[in-house]
Formats: structure tokens, C-alpha cells, sequence
């Protein structure tokens, strides 16, 4: 096993709060590192009681997931900074712009198998942490759209990681409870 390092999290974090300067959380007034970090929350937990796992690749990939998919920076870019193993993480976990919306998550769920289970870790972690009550203006189909994806990444991942594949099974189950407010408040506005 191999310990993350406080350095490479700090070079991480610095970066990303650099290359997402000035993005929201959509839906809300938190800066985009919000995301990230819970991210990185999430898979520093399960490294915490996981064994044999490369902390460095999982943290840093956790912190840099939307680098390449958000920002002006490229592949070169994070493989210069931060070697070939994170950037091939971060280009497995960006979704292609190219594809129809309805391939993007199976093509980035494919080259994210090919990856060390890290990665695959980054995405559960990603899924857990974007689980949270969603925007207002979504309706029940979205949500249920989400939670749908939400199961298709357990499915296709869940083996990287028992905690994290237990504590997105309990988010995806528990999200239900978010459609109900939506139908009711189009009961209240029908």
C-alpha cells in the first residue's frame, strides 16, 4: 500500500482551487472546491480502512476528476504536474462532449474499468457526493433519471471499494425521498 502524502493533496487542492476559480456547485453560491473536496473526503475514508491501494493516485485523481471535463486545462497539463497514471485517471472519469448524452456515462464508465480501481473509487465517491438533495428546479423524471445512473455506476464500479460501494448503495436507496417533494409541490402548483 502505498500512503497518500499531505504534499501531493496540497499540490492537488491548489491546483484545482486554481483551474475551478470562480465555478459554482450548480444549483448553488459554494465554490466549485466544495465538490472536490468531499470527493476527496469521501475516498480518504475508504482508504482509511482499505488496504492496498495507491492513496496518492486516488486522493490526487479525486481532487483533479473535472480538471480536463470543466476547465481550460488539458492531459498534457496534469500529466506534466502530476504524472501519467493521474492524468489517464482524470481522462477516464471526463465524459466525452462528442457522444450523445445517452453514451457519455457508459463510455466513461468503460475506460474507467480500464484503470487501476482507484479511479474507480473517484467515481463512487463523485456519484456519493453529488447524491445530495438536488436543485429545486428538478423534476421527479430527472431525479429518477439520476438515481438510475447513480445505480448504473454501482453496478459497473461497486467492486473497487466495499465502503464506498456501501455508502453509495445507502445514498441511491435514500434518494427516493426526493421525488416526493417534487410531487407534492406539483400538487400544490396543479
Amino acid at each position: 500500500m502505498t500512503p497518500w502524502s499531505q504534499e501531493s493533496y496540497i499540490k492537488a487542492l491548489l491546483f484545482a482551487a486554481n483551474a475551478h476559480n470562480g465555478q459554482k456547485v450548480p444549483g448553488t453560491e459554494l465554490p466549485y472546491l466544495t465538490h472536490l473536496t468531499m470527493v476527496s473526503m469521501e475516498v480518504t475514508a475508504a482508504l482509511a480502512v482499505e488496504a492496498g491501494l495507491d492513496g496518492n493516485l486516488a486522493i490526487q485523481c479525486a481532487l483533479l476528476h473535472d480538471v480536463i471535463e470543466d476547465t481550460s486545462f488539458g492531459y498534457s497539463q496534469v500529466q506534466d504536474l502530476f504524472g501519467e497514471a493521474v492524468a489517464n485517471g482524470v481522462q477516464a472519469l471526463t465524459k466525452h462532449d462528442d457522444l450523445p448524452k445517452y453514451e457519455k456515462m457508459a463510455d466513461s464508465l468503460a475506460r474507467i474499468q480500464q484503470q487501476p480501481r482507484e479511479v474507480w473509487m473517484v467515481k463512487l465517491a463523485d456519484r456519493i457526493t453529488n447524491l445530495q438533495p438536488p436543485p429545486k428546479h428538478w423534476t421527479t423524471e430527472k431525479m429518477q433519471s439520476y438515481q438510475i445512473e447513480a445505480q448504473q455506476i454501482y453496478d459497473a464500479l461497486h467492486e473497487a471499494s466495499p465502503a464506498l460501494a456501501a455508502r453509495l448503495k445507502q445514498k441511491i436507496d435514500g434518494y427516493s425521498q426526493y421525488f416526493c417533494r417534487d410531487q407534492r409541490r406539483e400538487q400544490f402548483n396543479g
